[in-house]
């Protein structure tokens, strides 16, 4: 092996060898990443949402002389119509396989808001996004045997991603590459331009980020982040809950079904995870 690393990787991983892979990623382009990725990463998909940072990869990947990974959406049911729309010009341009996932027992809003009650975001948020994002989630990784994903994250989008590495290794022990982690949200732009992806076509209605239509509204003047409009009136908010902690995030939701007041999260994290 030219960068002595295992094909595929030799899971799980030790912290030694994380290190010594992002040390050796790290000095890479998101193209050479990639096909880092291809040759190393077992059982490999790409979960997005389809913005912009993930259709550049996709985009690099088709362009790669290998099969694309096929690509897991998350149907939260409350995307925009413009969201859906992006999603099948993708499916054309690309002739990839995306495999939709939505929340447990659900095909519909109405189903939603059945089993959940209306508007769980305003009333309980990090059980909404249990129940739209991390469950259906961990429920695709099971059905399909996911072991590593491909993800859209930048150190530039700031929050929890600012330390961001190329590679990570969260604690159900999926593996997350992020091959832009580097790359400023300026280079995301200019790719898109240059290479003319399909983009959300909310981008040109003042909108930075797109995510649920309840939660996402355009940039105001004097907005200076990336993500700026999603979550505006959640103060630190700035994850859906897809890269928090599972484990404490499924405990949540299951003492929320209970009706036990979570106290004490940590303690229900650790009683969560097995040992």
């Amino acid at each position: 092996m030219a960068d002595g690393f295992s094909t595929p990787l030799e899971l799980p991983l030790n912290e030694e060898t994380l290190a010594a892979i992002n040390v050796h990623l790290s000095q890479l382009s998101p193209q050479d990443i990639l096909a880092w990725a291809l040759k190393h990463l077992p059982a490999l998909y790409q979960t997005t949402a389809f913005g912009l940072t993930g259709l550049v990869a996709l985009d690099m990947l088709s362009k790669s002389g290998h099969p694309i990974p096929k690509l897991i959406f998350l149907d939260t049911l409350y995307h925009f119509a413009e969201t859906y729309e992006l999603v099948q010009q993708v499916r054309e341009r690309y002739a990839v396989d995306i495999k939709v996932y939505k929340p447990e027992g659900c095909k519909t809003i109405r189903d939603f808001e059945l089993k959940h009650g209306e508007e769980l975001w305003e009333k309980d948020e990090d059980t909404y996004d249990f129940a739209v994002k991390v469950e259906p989630a961990q429920r695709a990784y099971q059905e399909l045997e996911v072991r590593s994903v491909i993800t859209g994250r930048r150190r530039s989008q700031g929050g929890d991603r600012a330390s961001l590495q190329p590679l990570e290794v969260d604690e159900t022990g999926l593996l997350k590459l992020n091959p832009l982690f580097a790359w400023s949200f300026a280079q995301v732009d200019a790719y898109i331009r240059e290479n003319n992806v399909p983009r959300n076509q909310l981008l040109d209605q003042g909108y930075r980020s797109v995510g649920d239509w309840h939660s996402t509204q355009p940039s105001r003047e004097g907005d200076t982040g990336e993500r700026a409009g999603r979550w505006a009136d959640k103060g630190e908010k700035t994850e859906c809950g897809l890269h928090k902690n599972f484990f404490e995030m499924k405990s949540r939701a299951k003492l929320e079904e209970q009706h036990i007041p979570a106290e004490d999260v940590t303690t229900a994290s650790e009683v969560a995870i097995p040992v």
